[in-house]
């Protein structure tokens, strides 16, 4: 596995020598958010040899190096989920990746359905801790000694200094900023009620299909994360209405605005 990142950092660096100071991973809602920067290079996953490609509607596939407020950056533009049938080695390699060609901050987007009951869709919510335990363990196997140590801690998978950085992006940008923890499950299938009442029982305000496994990486990596989840609906059985991804994507939709400027306002604060 390292040889093969080593070979794709190499191939990178044929067309461009960009070292950005931050990755962000682009979830539903945000994809659109490599227009609202400027792209000094364009990487599409296709030009990379067997690099897993995305198969859901509105994930492109393609790295975009450029400047967010001066700050370097690298988006992830299409992310691949292990429910679409990739192992979770080849679920985490694009983070990897982006370690590799020089980023140590990790801004992590997705969206999520809302298990706290205080919530609402259209909320934005700083994670704050998260639960893996439901999906393989991305270090599972051979330890790739080159990127970290075989036992990672993992008491403070969430960067205290981030999340600070990110409240206050919120403040200046007048965004209303829910803070709490997040559940990873498989998919792709939505969760049960009683999936979510054992989720809630856990201490879970959110649940997902992503991002834990990619933060338990970067955390192996030694990188700084922080991530923001998008509430674009409740989760199952706290309202009478069948869960549907299209609702999913309206709601990411309709708050994109706020999302960017959160996103915006908080790389900034990097430089």
């Amino acid at each position: 596995m390292y040889r093969r990142l080593k070979r794709y950092v190499d191939t990178i660096r044929e067309t461009t020598d960009f070292v950005p100071r931050a990755a962000i991973v682009l979830g539903s809602g945000l994809g659109g958010y490599g227009e609202r920067i400027q792209v000094e290079e364009e990487i599409p996953y296709s030009r990379l040899e067997g690099f897993p490609v995305s198969t859901v509607a509105g994930h492109q596939g393609r790295f975009l190096f450029g400047r967010v407020k001066g700050v370097p950056v690298v988006l992830m533009q299409g992310r691949v989920h292990y429910y679409e049938g990739y192992d979770m080695q080849e679920v985490v390699l694009p983070i990897r990746l982006m370690g590799m060609l020089g980023a140590r901050t990790l801004l992590l987007t997705n969206a999520a359905g809302g298990i706290n009951l205080d919530f609402e869709p259209g909320d934005l919510m700083m994670i704050t801790d998260q639960i893996s335990s439901f999906v393989p363990s991305p270090l599972r196997g051979t330890n790739i000694e080159e990127l970290g140590t075989r036992f990672p801690d993992m008491s403070q998978v969430y960067d205290r200094g981030l999340m600070e950085k990110l409240r206050e992006a919120a403040r200046r940008e007048r965004v209303s900023l829910r803070e709490g923890v997040y559940a990873q499950l498989s998919g792709p299938n939505y969760e049960t009620p009683a999936e979510i009442r054992m989720l809630r029982t856990l201490g879970a305000d959110a649940v997902g299909m992503s991002t834990a496994c990619e933060a338990t990486v970067a955390r192996h990596m030694g990188m700084e994360i922080c991530g923001v989840s998008c509430i674009t609906n409740m989760a199952a059985g706290i309202l009478d209405s069948p869960l549907d991804h299209q609702e999913v994507q309206e709601t990411a939709d309709r708050v994109k605005d706020q999302f960017e400027r959160l996103v915006t306002s908080f790389i900034g604060s990097l430089a």
